[in-house]
């Protein structure tokens, strides 16, 4: 079965997340980031920054729920039973802090086959409330026996 490329190209839907100063303890916490920066509002501060800052791969947690509605997407036609994570790069920005509303937007940059399987690649652009990019990520899942 041949894969469709009908989706390279297009973008979907915005989707909006509001920072909050308590999503990043917990993700901090559970990642063992112990920097006051990532819990005290002060020493962010100090440090240079708005306010509580997020760890990078806090990206996930901002983007990845913009991508929700790319791998549902029928024009796409990702086989999920078949399909395993390929890899994920990020190119990062203005830091997001506390307070902060990212606006993500995801793009499907190419779909192609080698060696029986199907590459799908994706990106996702992430700006903060003042329109500066606070991060780029670059999605790639791969479906096996295509």
């Amino acid at each position: 079965m041949a894969i469709s490329t009908e989706a390279v190209g297009k973008s979907w839907s915005a989707q909006e997340y509001q920072v909050g100063r308590e999503k990043i303890r917990e993700y901090s916490q559970v990642i063992g980031f112990d920097q006051p920066i990532h819990f005290d509002a002060q020493a962010a501060r100090d440090a240079g920054f708005r306010d509580v800052v997020a760890p990078p791969m806090f990206c996930v947690v901002y983007s990845a729920g913009a991508m929700g509605p790319v791998l549902f997407d029928p024009e796409v036609g990702m086989n999920f039973a078949a399909m395993v994570h390929g890899g994920q790069e990020f190119v990062w920005g203005e830091p997001v802090c506390s307070g902060d509303v990212i606006t993500t937007t995801p793009s499907c940059l190419e779909i192609y086959e080698k060696d029986g399987r199907g590459f799908y690649v994706f990106e996702t652009v992430s700006v903060n409330q003042n329109g500066e990019e606070v991060v780029r990520g670059t999605w790639t899942n791969i479906v096996r026996g295509v």
